[in-house]
């Protein structure tokens, strides 16, 4: 078991994202993390939120 998993772990180093998968995990992540806390969190308010986020760092 450790074995595979170390290989896994290898593996996933490698992997390189594109913008619009970074930006998937990215709203994965805050999505799973706040609905825990918050169960009226919605992933459409996380898509808000990072496109608010996303659009004040362009400016």
């Amino acid at each position: 078991m450790k074995d595979k998993l170390e290989e896994l772990v290898i593996r996933a180093r490698k992997i390189v994202m594109n913008e619009t998968q970074l930006r998937e995990q990215r709203r994965s992540f805050a999505y799973g993390n706040t609905h825990i806390e918050n169960e009226r969190i919605t992933k459409e308010m996380v898509a808000e939120a990072d496109r608010k986020i996303e659009m004040r760092n362009k400016s």
